[in-house]
Protein backbone atom coordinates (compact mmCIF):
# COMPACT_ATOMS: atom_id res chain seq x y z
CA UNK A 1 0.00 0.00 0.00
CA UNK A 2 1.19 3.49 -0.78
CA UNK A 3 2.08 5.74 2.12
CA UNK A 4 -0.46 8.33 1.01
CA UNK A 5 -3.27 5.77 1.04
CA UNK A 6 -2.21 4.57 4.48
CA UNK A 7 -2.20 8.11 5.86
CA UNK A 8 -5.66 8.71 4.42
CA UNK A 9 -7.02 5.66 6.25
CA UNK A 10 -5.38 6.75 9.51
CA UNK A 11 -6.85 10.23 9.29
CA UNK A 12 -10.32 8.96 8.41
CA UNK A 13 -10.49 6.54 11.35
CA UNK A 14 -8.34 8.55 13.77
CA UNK A 15 -5.64 5.89 13.91
CA UNK A 16 -2.46 7.22 15.55
CA UNK A 17 0.88 5.49 15.13
CA UNK A 18 3.59 4.65 12.65
CA UNK A 19 4.92 1.31 13.90
CA UNK A 20 5.45 -1.40 11.30
CA UNK A 21 3.09 -3.90 12.98
CA UNK A 22 0.19 -1.44 12.92
CA UNK A 23 0.82 -0.50 9.30
CA UNK A 24 0.82 -4.20 8.38
CA UNK A 25 -2.55 -4.73 10.07
CA UNK A 26 -4.09 -1.84 8.11
CA UNK A 27 -2.59 -3.13 4.89
CA UNK A 28 -4.06 -6.64 5.39
CA UNK A 29 -7.47 -5.19 6.27
CA UNK A 30 -7.60 -3.18 3.04
CA UNK A 31 -6.46 -6.15 0.95
CA UNK A 32 -9.10 -8.52 2.35
CA UNK A 33 -11.93 -5.97 2.28
CA UNK A 34 -13.05 -6.59 -1.37
CA UNK A 35 -13.53 -10.33 -0.67
CA UNK A 36 -16.14 -12.17 1.41
CA UNK A 37 -13.59 -14.15 3.41
CA UNK A 38 -14.09 -14.39 7.17
CA UNK A 39 -11.57 -12.47 9.25
CA UNK A 40 -10.44 -13.27 12.80
CA UNK A 41 -8.77 -10.41 14.69
CA UNK A 42 -6.66 -11.54 17.64
CA UNK A 43 -5.26 -9.22 20.24
CA UNK A 44 -5.27 -8.21 23.86
CA UNK A 45 -8.08 -6.24 25.41
CA UNK A 46 -7.84 -2.52 24.75
CA UNK A 47 -5.66 -2.57 21.61
CA UNK A 48 -8.38 -1.13 19.35
CA UNK A 49 -9.58 -4.24 17.52
CA UNK A 50 -12.96 -2.62 16.80
CA UNK A 51 -11.43 -0.24 14.22
CA UNK A 52 -10.41 -3.02 11.81
CA UNK A 53 -13.89 -4.48 10.98
CA UNK A 54 -15.18 -0.95 10.37
CA UNK A 55 -12.34 -0.35 7.90
CA UNK A 56 -13.03 -3.70 6.21
CA UNK A 57 -16.76 -3.01 5.85
CA UNK A 58 -16.33 0.56 4.59
CA UNK A 59 -13.78 -0.58 2.02
CA UNK A 60 -15.85 -3.54 0.77
CA UNK A 61 -18.66 -3.86 -1.82
CA UNK A 62 -21.04 -4.15 1.16
CA UNK A 63 -20.29 -0.63 2.42
CA UNK A 64 -23.80 0.61 1.55
CA UNK A 65 -25.42 -2.22 3.52
CA UNK A 66 -25.87 -2.53 7.26
CA UNK A 67 -23.02 -3.02 9.72
CA UNK A 68 -23.56 -4.37 13.24
CA UNK A 69 -20.98 -4.71 16.01
CA UNK A 70 -22.02 -7.29 18.62
CA UNK A 71 -20.23 -7.99 21.90
CA UNK A 72 -20.84 -11.70 22.39
CA UNK A 73 -19.63 -11.58 25.97
CA UNK A 74 -22.29 -9.05 27.02
CA UNK A 75 -25.34 -11.05 25.86
CA UNK A 76 -26.76 -13.57 28.38
CA UNK A 77 -26.32 -17.20 27.37
CA UNK A 78 -30.08 -17.82 27.50
CA UNK A 79 -30.89 -15.15 24.91
CA UNK A 80 -27.85 -15.05 22.64
CA UNK A 81 -29.29 -17.52 20.11
CA UNK A 82 -32.43 -15.42 19.83
CA UNK A 83 -30.37 -12.24 19.44
CA UNK A 84 -28.23 -13.68 16.66
CA UNK A 85 -30.61 -16.00 14.80
CA UNK A 86 -34.01 -14.59 15.71
CA UNK A 87 -37.07 -16.40 17.07
CA UNK A 88 -40.68 -17.13 16.20
CA UNK A 89 -43.67 -15.87 18.11
CA UNK A 90 -44.43 -17.93 21.22
CA UNK A 91 -41.11 -19.80 21.21
CA UNK A 92 -40.43 -18.65 24.77
CA UNK A 93 -41.90 -16.37 27.42
CA UNK A 94 -41.86 -12.82 26.12
CA UNK A 95 -41.63 -13.78 22.43
CA UNK A 96 -44.75 -11.84 21.44
CA UNK A 97 -43.62 -11.33 17.84
CA UNK A 98 -41.31 -12.89 15.29
CA UNK A 99 -37.75 -11.53 15.31
CA UNK A 100 -35.28 -11.88 12.42
CA UNK A 101 -32.18 -11.60 14.64
CA UNK A 102 -28.92 -9.97 13.59
CA UNK A 103 -28.31 -12.48 10.82
CA UNK A 104 -31.67 -11.62 9.30
CA UNK A 105 -31.39 -7.84 9.69
CA UNK A 106 -27.78 -7.70 8.47
CA UNK A 107 -28.45 -9.65 5.28
CA UNK A 108 -26.06 -8.42 2.53
CA UNK A 109 -24.09 -6.50 5.18
CA UNK A 110 -21.38 -7.19 7.77
CA UNK A 111 -21.50 -8.56 11.32
CA UNK A 112 -18.64 -7.89 13.69
CA UNK A 113 -18.67 -10.53 16.45
CA UNK A 114 -16.48 -9.13 19.21
CA UNK A 115 -15.32 -11.50 22.00
CA UNK A 116 -16.35 -14.49 19.87
CA UNK A 117 -14.44 -16.76 22.27
CA UNK A 118 -17.20 -16.19 24.84
CA UNK A 119 -19.89 -17.87 22.72
CA UNK A 120 -21.55 -20.99 24.24
CA UNK A 121 -20.81 -24.26 22.43
CA UNK A 122 -24.39 -24.64 21.20
CA UNK A 123 -24.27 -21.17 19.64
CA UNK A 124 -20.91 -21.99 18.08
CA UNK A 125 -22.53 -24.92 16.26
CA UNK A 126 -25.25 -22.64 14.87
CA UNK A 127 -22.66 -20.08 13.79
CA UNK A 128 -20.61 -22.74 12.02
CA UNK A 129 -23.64 -23.75 9.96
CA UNK A 130 -24.29 -20.16 8.91
CA UNK A 131 -20.67 -19.72 7.85
CA UNK A 132 -20.66 -22.94 5.84
CA UNK A 133 -24.11 -22.87 4.20
CA UNK A 134 -25.60 -19.44 4.85
CA UNK A 135 -28.57 -21.18 6.50
CA UNK A 136 -30.00 -20.94 10.00
CA UNK A 137 -33.18 -21.81 11.89
CA UNK A 138 -34.70 -19.25 14.29
CA UNK A 139 -35.26 -20.25 17.91
CA UNK A 140 -38.51 -22.20 18.13
CA UNK A 141 -38.89 -22.33 14.36
CA UNK A 142 -38.79 -25.14 11.80
CA UNK A 143 -38.28 -23.16 8.60
CA UNK A 144 -34.73 -22.80 7.27
CA UNK A 145 -33.77 -19.24 6.42
CA UNK A 146 -30.98 -17.97 4.19
CA UNK A 147 -28.65 -15.04 4.82
CA UNK A 148 -25.69 -13.47 3.09
CA UNK A 149 -23.59 -11.90 5.83
CA UNK A 150 -19.87 -11.11 5.98
CA UNK A 151 -18.42 -12.19 9.35
CA UNK A 152 -15.52 -10.42 11.04
CA UNK A 153 -14.73 -11.80 14.49
CA UNK A 154 -12.38 -10.69 17.24
CA UNK A 155 -11.15 -12.22 20.48
CA UNK A 156 -8.71 -11.62 23.30
CA UNK A 157 -8.97 -15.30 24.31
CA UNK A 158 -6.19 -17.77 23.62
CA UNK A 159 -8.28 -19.78 21.15
CA UNK A 160 -5.88 -22.71 20.85
CA UNK A 161 -5.95 -23.20 24.62
CA UNK A 162 -9.73 -22.89 24.59
CA UNK A 163 -9.88 -25.62 21.92
CA UNK A 164 -7.68 -27.96 23.98
CA UNK A 165 -9.95 -27.42 26.99
CA UNK A 166 -13.12 -28.11 25.00
CA UNK A 167 -14.46 -24.56 25.23
CA UNK A 168 -14.21 -23.66 21.55
CA UNK A 169 -14.91 -25.71 18.44
CA UNK A 170 -11.83 -26.37 16.35
CA UNK A 171 -13.80 -26.47 13.09
CA UNK A 172 -15.32 -23.05 13.85
CA UNK A 173 -11.87 -21.64 14.60
CA UNK A 174 -10.55 -22.67 11.18
CA UNK A 175 -13.72 -21.38 9.49
CA UNK A 176 -13.39 -17.97 11.14
CA UNK A 177 -9.64 -17.84 10.70
CA UNK A 178 -9.65 -17.60 6.90
CA UNK A 179 -7.71 -14.36 7.22
CA UNK A 180 -6.01 -13.88 10.62
CA UNK A 181 -5.06 -10.39 11.78
CA UNK A 182 -2.81 -10.04 14.83
CA UNK A 183 -3.21 -6.66 16.50
CA UNK A 184 0.00 -5.45 18.20
CA UNK A 185 -0.13 -4.62 21.90
CA UNK A 186 0.71 -1.09 22.97
CA UNK A 187 4.04 -2.08 24.53
CA UNK A 188 5.15 -3.35 21.08
CA UNK A 189 4.46 -0.02 19.37
CA UNK A 190 7.43 1.96 20.72
CA UNK A 191 7.14 5.70 20.12
CA UNK A 192 3.46 5.35 19.21
CA UNK A 193 2.87 5.42 22.99
CA UNK A 194 4.13 9.01 23.16
CA UNK A 195 2.07 10.02 20.10
CA UNK A 196 -1.08 8.58 21.66
CA UNK A 197 -0.38 10.33 24.96
CA UNK A 198 -0.03 13.61 23.08
CA UNK A 199 -3.35 13.00 21.27
CA UNK A 200 -5.28 12.22 24.45
CA UNK A 201 -3.73 15.19 26.27
CA UNK A 202 -4.74 17.50 23.40
CA UNK A 203 -8.30 16.17 23.45
CA UNK A 204 -8.59 16.79 27.19
CA UNK A 205 -7.21 20.33 26.84
CA UNK A 206 -9.70 21.20 24.10
CA UNK A 207 -12.65 19.60 25.86
CA UNK A 208 -12.11 21.23 29.26
CA UNK A 209 -10.38 24.45 28.15
CA UNK A 210 -7.17 23.79 30.07
CA UNK A 211 -3.45 23.88 29.34
CA UNK A 212 -2.18 20.73 27.67
CA UNK A 213 0.15 18.48 29.65
CA UNK A 214 3.49 17.57 28.06
CA UNK A 215 6.09 14.93 28.91
CA UNK A 216 9.76 15.68 29.42
CA UNK A 217 12.31 13.33 27.88
CA UNK A 218 12.73 11.17 31.00
CA UNK A 219 8.97 10.77 31.36
CA UNK A 220 8.72 9.72 27.72
CA UNK A 221 11.27 6.95 28.30
CA UNK A 222 9.43 5.85 31.43
CA UNK A 223 6.14 5.74 29.53
CA UNK A 224 7.64 3.50 26.82
CA UNK A 225 9.21 1.11 29.36
CA UNK A 226 5.90 0.39 31.07
CA UNK A 227 4.16 -2.87 30.05
CA UNK A 228 0.67 -1.38 29.55
CA UNK A 229 -1.48 -4.43 30.38
CA UNK A 230 -4.60 -2.37 29.58
CA UNK A 231 -3.10 -1.15 26.28
CA UNK A 232 -4.52 1.97 24.60
CA UNK A 233 -7.55 2.08 26.91
CA UNK A 234 -5.29 2.23 29.97
CA UNK A 235 -3.04 4.89 28.41
CA UNK A 236 -6.07 7.07 27.69
CA UNK A 237 -7.36 6.73 31.25
CA UNK A 238 -3.99 7.65 32.77
CA UNK A 239 -3.60 10.64 30.44
CA UNK A 240 -7.04 11.90 31.48
CA UNK A 241 -6.21 11.43 35.18
CA UNK A 242 -2.96 13.38 34.88
CA UNK A 243 -4.67 16.15 32.89
CA UNK A 244 -7.25 16.68 35.64
CA UNK A 245 -5.32 15.93 38.83
CA UNK A 246 -1.80 17.19 38.19
CA UNK A 247 -1.23 20.92 38.93
CA UNK A 248 2.01 20.82 36.89
CA UNK A 249 1.65 20.85 33.12
CA UNK A 250 5.16 19.50 32.45
CA UNK A 251 5.12 15.87 33.50
CA UNK A 252 8.28 14.40 35.03
CA UNK A 253 8.97 10.75 35.94
CA UNK A 254 8.17 11.57 39.58
CA UNK A 255 4.73 12.87 38.62
CA UNK A 256 4.14 10.01 36.19
CA UNK A 257 5.02 7.42 38.84
CA UNK A 258 2.08 8.60 40.95
CA UNK A 259 -0.36 7.58 38.22
CA UNK A 260 1.19 4.42 36.78
CA UNK A 261 0.33 1.29 38.84
CA UNK A 262 3.28 -0.32 40.57
CA UNK A 263 1.96 -3.87 40.07
CA UNK A 264 2.28 -4.57 36.39
CA UNK A 265 -0.40 -7.06 35.42
CA UNK A 266 0.04 -10.04 33.13
CA UNK A 267 0.43 -9.18 29.46
CA UNK A 268 -0.56 -12.59 28.14
CA UNK A 269 -3.68 -13.22 26.09
CA UNK A 270 -6.65 -13.54 28.37
CA UNK A 271 -8.24 -16.92 29.06
CA UNK A 272 -11.89 -17.54 29.92
CA UNK A 273 -12.19 -18.15 33.64
CA UNK A 274 -14.57 -17.61 36.57
CA UNK A 275 -12.03 -17.39 39.33
CA UNK A 276 -8.38 -16.55 39.93
CA UNK A 277 -5.67 -18.63 38.32
CA UNK A 278 -5.56 -20.66 35.12
CA UNK A 279 -8.75 -22.44 34.32
CA UNK A 280 -8.73 -25.88 32.72
CA UNK A 281 -11.02 -28.86 32.72
CA UNK A 282 -8.06 -31.03 33.66
CA UNK A 283 -7.64 -29.10 36.89
CA UNK A 284 -11.39 -29.31 37.51
CA UNK A 285 -11.33 -33.08 37.11
CA UNK A 286 -8.50 -33.40 39.61
CA UNK A 287 -10.43 -31.30 42.13
CA UNK A 288 -13.60 -33.32 41.59
CA UNK A 289 -11.72 -36.59 42.04
CA UNK A 290 -10.31 -35.34 45.35
CA UNK A 291 -13.74 -34.22 46.54
CA UNK A 292 -15.35 -37.52 45.58
CA UNK A 293 -12.57 -39.49 47.26
CA UNK A 294 -12.95 -37.52 50.49
CA UNK A 295 -16.74 -37.80 50.28
CA UNK A 296 -16.53 -41.55 49.88
CA UNK A 297 -14.32 -41.74 52.96
CA UNK A 298 -16.77 -39.62 54.93
CA UNK A 299 -19.68 -41.82 53.84
CA UNK A 300 -17.81 -44.95 54.89
CA UNK A 301 -17.07 -43.41 58.29
CA UNK A 302 -20.72 -42.51 58.70
CA UNK A 303 -21.76 -46.03 57.79
CA UNK A 304 -19.47 -47.51 60.40
CA UNK A 305 -20.73 -45.12 63.06
CA UNK A 306 -24.36 -45.78 62.16
CA UNK A 307 -23.74 -49.52 62.23
CA UNK A 308 -22.25 -49.26 65.71
CA UNK A 309 -25.11 -47.08 66.96
CA UNK A 310 -27.69 -49.41 65.44
CA UNK A 311 -26.03 -52.41 67.08
CA UNK A 312 -26.04 -50.71 70.47
CA UNK A 313 -29.68 -49.70 70.10
CA UNK A 314 -30.70 -53.21 69.04
CA UNK A 315 -28.90 -54.68 72.02
CA UNK A 316 -30.34 -52.26 74.56
CA UNK A 317 -33.79 -51.65 73.10
CA UNK A 318 -36.41 -54.32 72.96
CA UNK A 319 -39.45 -54.52 70.83
CA UNK A 320 -42.45 -52.75 72.30
CA UNK A 321 -45.66 -53.55 70.48
CA UNK A 322 -46.21 -51.43 67.42
CA UNK A 323 -49.70 -50.37 68.47
CA UNK A 324 -48.98 -49.63 72.15
CA UNK A 325 -45.51 -48.16 72.43
CA UNK A 326 -44.20 -47.59 75.92
CA UNK A 327 -43.96 -43.91 76.88
CA UNK A 328 -40.48 -42.43 76.95
CA UNK A 329 -39.24 -41.17 80.34
CA UNK A 330 -38.05 -37.59 80.30
CA UNK A 331 -34.94 -38.18 82.38
CA UNK A 332 -31.42 -38.52 81.04
CA UNK A 333 -30.43 -41.62 79.12
CA UNK A 334 -27.93 -43.71 81.07
CA UNK A 335 -24.84 -44.95 79.20
CA UNK A 336 -25.21 -48.55 78.11
CA UNK A 337 -22.33 -50.74 77.08
CA UNK A 338 -22.65 -52.82 73.87
CA UNK A 339 -23.18 -56.55 74.33
CA UNK A 340 -21.41 -58.17 71.42
CA UNK A 341 -22.83 -61.66 71.77
CA UNK A 342 -26.52 -60.72 71.60
CA UNK A 343 -28.13 -60.99 68.17
CA UNK A 344 -31.03 -58.69 67.31
CA UNK A 345 -34.45 -60.23 67.25
CA UNK A 346 -36.03 -59.05 64.02
CA UNK A 347 -39.40 -60.47 65.01
CA UNK A 348 -39.74 -58.01 67.89
CA UNK A 349 -41.32 -54.63 67.30
CA UNK A 350 -39.06 -51.59 67.62
CA UNK A 351 -38.63 -50.83 71.32
CA UNK A 352 -38.45 -47.54 73.12
CA UNK A 353 -35.29 -46.31 74.78
CA UNK A 354 -34.96 -47.14 78.48
CA UNK A 355 -34.05 -44.15 80.58
CA UNK A 356 -33.08 -45.00 84.14
CA UNK A 357 -34.77 -42.69 86.68
CA UNK A 358 -32.50 -40.03 88.13
CA UNK A 359 -32.89 -41.36 91.71
CA UNK A 360 -31.84 -44.85 90.71
CA UNK A 361 -28.72 -44.03 88.69
CA UNK A 362 -25.56 -45.45 90.16
CA UNK A 363 -21.93 -45.52 89.12
CA UNK A 364 -21.91 -49.09 87.81
CA UNK A 365 -19.19 -50.88 85.97
CA UNK A 366 -20.04 -50.58 82.24
CA UNK A 367 -19.58 -54.30 81.62
CA UNK A 368 -22.12 -55.20 84.34
CA UNK A 369 -24.56 -52.37 83.75
CA UNK A 370 -27.23 -54.26 81.79
CA UNK A 371 -27.19 -57.21 84.23
CA UNK A 372 -27.54 -54.97 87.28
CA UNK A 373 -30.33 -52.99 85.62
CA UNK A 374 -32.31 -56.20 85.19
CA UNK A 375 -31.62 -57.28 88.75
CA UNK A 376 -32.75 -53.95 90.19
CA UNK A 377 -35.92 -53.93 88.09
CA UNK A 378 -36.80 -57.41 89.30
CA UNK A 379 -36.08 -56.44 92.90
CA UNK A 380 -38.30 -53.37 92.71
CA UNK A 381 -41.14 -55.51 91.32
CA UNK A 382 -40.64 -58.45 93.74
CA UNK A 383 -39.56 -60.77 90.94
CA UNK A 384 -42.59 -60.01 88.72
CA UNK A 385 -41.10 -60.27 85.24
CA UNK A 386 -44.10 -58.69 83.49
CA UNK A 387 -43.93 -55.56 85.66
CA UNK A 388 -40.13 -55.44 85.38
CA UNK A 389 -40.38 -55.58 81.58
CA UNK A 390 -42.94 -52.75 81.58
CA UNK A 391 -40.67 -50.64 83.81
CA UNK A 392 -37.73 -51.20 81.51
CA UNK A 393 -39.83 -50.49 78.41
CA UNK A 394 -39.09 -53.85 76.78
CA UNK A 395 -41.18 -56.87 75.84
CA UNK A 396 -41.55 -59.94 78.04
CA UNK A 397 -39.76 -61.98 75.43
CA UNK A 398 -36.78 -59.62 75.37
CA UNK A 399 -36.63 -59.65 79.19
CA UNK A 400 -36.60 -63.45 79.21
CA UNK A 401 -33.83 -63.54 76.65
CA UNK A 402 -31.72 -61.11 78.72
CA UNK A 403 -32.32 -63.08 81.95
CA UNK A 404 -31.22 -66.24 80.22
CA UNK A 405 -28.15 -64.49 78.83
CA UNK A 406 -27.02 -63.36 82.30
CA UNK A 407 -27.99 -66.58 84.09
CA UNK A 408 -30.76 -64.89 86.06
CA UNK A 409 -33.64 -67.06 84.83
CA UNK A 410 -33.03 -69.84 87.37
CA UNK A 411 -32.38 -67.35 90.14
CA UNK A 412 -35.75 -65.66 89.70
CA UNK A 413 -37.87 -68.80 89.33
Amino acid sequence: MKTSELQTIKQRYNVVGNCEALNHVLDVALQVAPTDLSVLIIGESGVGKEIIPRIIHDSSPRRREKYFAINCGSIPEGTIDSELFGHVKGSFTGAINDSPGYFGVANKGTLFLDEVGELPLATQARLLRVLETGEYIPVGGTEIRKTDVRIVAATNVNIRKAISEGRFREDLYYRLNSIPIQMPSLRERGEDIVLLFRLFAMQMAEKYKMDRIVLNDEAKQMLMRYKWPGNVRQLKNITEQISILSPERTITPEILARFIPKDQESTQLATIHRDNGDHSFENEREILYKILFELRGNVNDMRREMSQLKKQLEEVQGGATANTPAPLPTTQLAPIAPIESIKPDFEDAVAEEYVEPETERENLNLNDLSKQMLEKALERNNGNRKKAAQELGISDRTLYRRLKQYGLDDKEQ
